[in-house]
Formats: structure tokens, C-alpha cells, sequence
């Protein structure tokens, strides 16, 4: 009887942990299938469905006229899916010819057991369309697009490009890369538990959603003949580099912006004979070859010297000395000064330009000789507290916020660094560096009445049919320097073209202001310069300012003499078509 209720109890127990476990298989059960059910059916789709990507057309970006700067082209991406080959080596054989690879760089791909395997990127679409023709399994041909700029060089530094993936790396294909970029769209494929498409299932697509276009304030036409104006000088000088810089004064809108030698953006990452021959006595055309050294120099070849690089810029900073010393009343029109051909400043001795010197001259006549005597003294009445602070009020001191990636700030003294010596040197542009592109703002508030505007590229964005879907705006400050002062300026920087060092920017029937600069480059030892001209049209109503740098000339070098003419030449062609007429 003893063993009988034993073994009952022991059945019981074997029973009641039967039960517990059914319970709680079929409560597993009813969880998963009730709250975890959506989980689990994605994970079953996913086993079930092969997703391929469909890149997404990137917007075009055209300049003011619609004139295409960037578009696309159609390429193609060679797949395969392991699973799904069922002639392996005449699938090796096929690509490997069409591709123009080695056949056991393609074996290697082929053999790899993936969900696909990319065997080429970027292949032309007639080629593409060839390898679909032979139908092969496991082969997929999926249509993709690559950036391409028709103008090649154009702008390049400004433009920039794309990487592999068709994303922006530098210049405004990076700054507008939102825009740009569009929504990659999906194809969905079922197969079974293998990887094999299932026959008779059609494929889904997700489709993609194209980029919108950028419309930008270049205009192509002042932007080709001043890179051809650009080139022209640069190979008459044997000069470094020639940058070119063109805006509307009033709103800020760069018509133009030129850094030569330019690049090919349709091959972004070969280095340029005319590069490497420029740079050859800094880096040898030997470092290309060595992969670190090559990206240097990449770097070097991209960068746009109109932002990203600063310089003195000499007695075109004049201008701005001009215009705070007039501000704060401690110039007057008619004053006079002496040149002897120098100025002690403390116990340093620095020149003039002439070397006998320009003797007794007034405040007008000491612009148009671009007399560094004159300025020194007027710097000094104003002092190093005042020269500061005009320097911070007219901007100088801030980046001008421009949409272009990697702008370069302004590097000044110290406040407190500042003595008698660093001030005379600072009032005609030297011991200081700033940005070409911050000069050309800071002139333009000189001479449009007193506004700081914010330099731009960027005017709107557009969709497919061409509406406009978004205006860019862009702030500008009043009150940077009085009207009154601007308008001195205005006639001042007239007379340094139509009577002083920027005659050879005279055109017959404009009224041009503007002023020339010739500085010397760190060290001093190296006796290397930079020539430049900035000058505005018409003279009593800017609608546009021009600004022609010219990196280390070989023989003459100075601004006046083939800085200004260049611009002179631009403004011929250029003034005519924006419809400035002659008075």
C-alpha cells in the first residue's frame, strides 16, 4: 500500500510538471504570437524579401540664368547574388570581359557567399545595358547616377563635387547638401529560405525621391571670361595663382568667384599638370606618390584662396583707414602732410613707395598716390584704441558667414600688442591678415552707403518643374559707416582711378573708383608679392565691385600696373552686359 500511494504521488507530480509546461509553452506560445507577433513577422519578411537600393537623382545646380552647372549622368552598379548563380564560371567570364577586370579579382567576388556582392560601381550605362542582354542568374544591373559638371573646370573651387556615394565633399555641393541630396528609393524581391527569387512574385519598389535644384547668383558668362582673364594673366606673370572676385556691392550676390589654376571636377582626384608645375619647387612632383603627400597636395589643389587663405592686403586697405578716419572726423579733405619718402615711427624708419617722396600733398592727393606717410599719420591721430574698434565695427574681426565651407577668420595684434609701429603698419594694410572675401564686403559697406551685407552664392531652391520652393535670405547691418562718408569715399576712390596709381583701371565712358595694392608676402626675405586691384562701377552707384589678386608675379609686380588692367579688361566686357551703360 506503501509503494501503491508512492508511485500516485510521484505520477502526480510528473503530471502537474506536464501541465505547468504545456501551460507555459502554449502562454510562450499566445505571447508570441499575439504581442510579439509584428516583431516576428518583420523578421520573417526580412528572411524572405532582398532589398536593393535605388539611388536617388541629385539636384542640379544652375546658375542665375538656369544655365546647368552640375547635373547627372546614368551609370550603372554590377551585382550578384551567390545564391542565385547557377553558371558561375560563365558568369566570371562575361563580367570579366565587359568590366575590364581580371578574372580572379571577379572569381573572388563571385565565390564570396553573400546576400550580393558588388563586383563594379560607376559602369557605363551601354555597358550595363550590354551585361543585362546575356541574362544571366544572379547578375544585377541596377541603374545609378554620377555627378557630372559639364563645364569641367568652372568654377571648381566654388562648385566643389561629390564623393563614390554621390554625397557633397567640399564647396557647395557640402553646403547644400539637403537639398541636393533627394530619397534613395528600394527594390523588394521575395525568396525562399535559400536566397532563390521566387518566380511569379513581382518585385515592389519604393520609389526615389530626386534632389531639388540650386540656383545660384554666378552668372556663367562673367564667370568664363573671368577665368579666362584670370588664365591670361597667370601665364603672361608665371604668377602662383590668380584669384578674381566679383559681387553685387548692394546685396551681396557673387557674380564670379575665380581661383586659378582650376580643377577638373569630373576627375577631382587627379592632380593637375598646371598644379603640380606651380607647386613643383615647394613639393616635388615625386610626393604625388606617396598617398599622404598626395592628399596634401588634393587639399592644396581644392582649396579657394578667395576664402580659405588670408593675406596683407596692403594698400587696398587704405580704403578702410580712409573711411574710419573720416568717420571719427580726425581727416579733413584738405588737409596737408609732407613725404619725404618716409616716416620715423619710434626708432623705425618706413618708406614709401617713393622713394623721394611725394613732398607736400592734401588728404586727396595722399590717396590717389597712395602715399603710406599720409596714412601712418592719420592712423596715429585716430590711435590704436579708435583703429580697433572701427576695425570691429566694420566687421573685420567676425567671419563674413558666407555660404561656402572652411572660411578663414581675420588674424590681428592683440589690442595691448598694439603700439606706435604696429598701428603705422596696419593703417596701409600690413602686419595683419584677412581674406580676400572679407575685403571685398568690407569695401562694399565702404561705398554702398554704409551696409554690411553677407557675401552669398545661394539664391533659392527650385523643384523639378522649376518652382521656386525656397528664397534664401541673408541678413546686412546699417550703419557702418554714415552716408556722407560713403559718398566721400565714393569720389575719392574715382579720383585714384581717373587721376592717381589706378589710372590703368580707367575705362573710357564708366565712372570707376578703386584702388590698387601691392604687398609682400612672409618672409620678407623671400621677396615674393602679391599684386591686387578692387574697384567698383558706377563710381556714384555701385552695382558691382571687382577684386583681382595675383599670387607671387615673376618680373613686375605691382598692382597698379597689372592688377588694374585686368580688371579694366573684365569691366569692358562685362559692365555692357549687365546693362551699365556709358555716360
Amino acid at each position: 500500500m506503501k509503494n501503491k500511494t508512492y508511485n500516485k504521488k510521484k505520477v502526480l507530480v510528473v503530471f502537474l510538471a506536464a501541465v505547468a509546461v504545456i501551460l507555459g509553452l502554449i502562454g510562450r506560445l499566445c505571447y508570441l504570437m499575439i504581442f510579439d507577433a509584428e516583431y516576428y513577422q518583420k523578421k520573417a519578411e526580412a528572411l524572405h524579401e532582398r532589398e536593393r537600393e535605388i539611388k536617388a537623382a541629385r539636384g542640379e545646380i544652375v546658375d542665375r540664368n538656369g544655365t546647368v552647372l552640375a547635373t547627372n549622368r546614368t551609370v550603372c552598379t554590377i551585382s550578384v547574388i551567390h545564391s542565385q548563380i547557377k553558371d558561375q564560371e560563365r558568369v566570371i567570364e562575361v563580367l570579366a570581359e565587359e568590366l575590364e577586370l581580371e578574372p580572379k579579382v571577379v572569381r573572388k567576388r563571385v565565390e564570396k557567399v553573400s546576400s550580393m556582392e558588388r563586383i563594379k560601381t560607376n559602369v557605363p550605362k551601354e555597358i550595363g545595358d550590354k551585361i543585362r542582354e546575356y541574362d544571366l542568374a544572379g547578375v544585377k544591373v541596377d541603374e545609378d547616377f554620377k555627378r557630372y559638371y559639364p563645364y569641367e573646370t568652372l568654377a571648381s573651387k566654388v562648385l566643389g563635387f561629390t564623393g563614390g556615394d554621390n554625397q557633397g565633399i567640399i564647396g557647395l555641393e557640402v553646403k547644400y547638401e539637403k537639398y541636393l541630396k533627394g530619397q534613395n528609393g528600394m527594390i523588394l524581391t521575395t525568396t525562399d529560405a535559400r536566397g532563390i527569387e521566387l518566380d511569379g512574385i513581382a518585385e515592389d519598389r519604393i520609389e526615389p525621391v530626386p534632389g531639388n535644384t540650386l540656383q545660384l547668383s554666378i552668372d556663367y558668362n562673367i564667370q568664363k571670361y573671368a577665368e579666362q582673364a584670370a588664365q591670361k594673366v597667370m601665364e603672361e606673370k608665371q604668377a602662383d595663382g590668380v584669384s578674381i572676385l566679383l559681387m553685387n556691392p548692394q546685396n551681396g550676390e557673387i557674380l564670379a568667384m575665380v581661383n586659378v589654376p582650376e580643377f577638373n571636377l569630373n576627375d577631382p582626384f587627379t592632380l593637375t599638370e598646371e598644379f603640380l608645375a606651380v607647386n613643383a619647387e615647394k613639393q616635388p612632383a615625386a610626393d604625388a606618390k606617396d598617398p599622404e603627400k598626395k592628399q596634401e597636395l588634393l587639399n592644396q589643389m581644392w582649396r579657394n584662396r578667395c576664402i580659405n587663405d588670408t593675406y596683407e592686403p596692403g594698400s587696398t586697405f587704405k580704403i578702410i583707414t580712409s573711411s574710419a578716419c573720416l568717420e571719427a572726423g580726425v581727416v579733413k579733405l584738405d588737409d596737408t602732410f609732407q613725404c619725404p619718402g618716409y616716416r620715423m615711427v619710434e626708432d623705425r624708419k618706413i618708406r614709401c613707395h617713393k622713394v623721394g617722396g611725394h613732398g607736400t600733398e592734401t588728404f586727396v592727393q595722399g590717396i590717389e598716390n597712395s602715399c603710406n606717410p599720409v596714412f601712418m599719420d592719420i592712423g596715429l591721430r585716430l590711435g590704436s584704441e579708435r583703429f580697433c574698434d572701427y576695425f570691429e565695427q566694420f566687421g573685420l574681426m567676425s567671419l563674413t558667414n558666407i555660404d561656402l565651407p572652411g572660411e578663414a577668420g581675420t588674424i590681428m595684434h592683440k589690442r595691448e600688442d598694439i603700439k606706435a609701429v604696429e598701428l603705422a603698419t596696419m593703417t596701409f594694410g600690413q602686419s595683419f591678415q584677412i581674406t580676400p572675401i572679407q575685403m571685398a564686403v568690407t569695401v562694399s559697406s565702404m561705398v554702398n552707403g554704409g551696409r554690411r551685407v553677407t557675401p552669398h552664392l545661394g539664391v533659392s531652391v527650385l523643384d523639378k518643374k522649376g518652382k521656386t520652393v525656397k528664397t534664401f535670405k541673408y541678413g546686412e547691418k546699417e550703419g557702418i559707416v554714415s552716408e556722407k562718408t560713403s559718398e566721400t569715399m565714393q569720389e575719392l576712390l574715382e579720383k585714384v582711378v581717373s587721376e592717381g596709381s589706378g589710372k590703368n583701371a580707367y575705362l573710357e565712358g564708366y565712372s570707376i573708383g578703386g584702388k590698387t595694392a601691392t604687398s609682400q608676402t612672409l618672409p620678407r626675405s623671400a621677396g615674393k608679392y602679391i599684386s591686387s586691384f578692387i574697384g567698383f562701377a558706377p563710381a556714384d552707384d555701385p552695382q558691382i565691385l571687382g577684386m583681382v589678386i595675383i599670387h607671387d608675379p615673376q618680373g613686375i609686380y605691382y598692382g597698379g600696373t597689372i592688377a588694374a588692367p585686368v580688371l579694366r579688361d573684365i569691366y569692358d566686357n562685362v559692365l555692357p552686359y549687365l546693362g551699365i551703360e556709358k555716360k
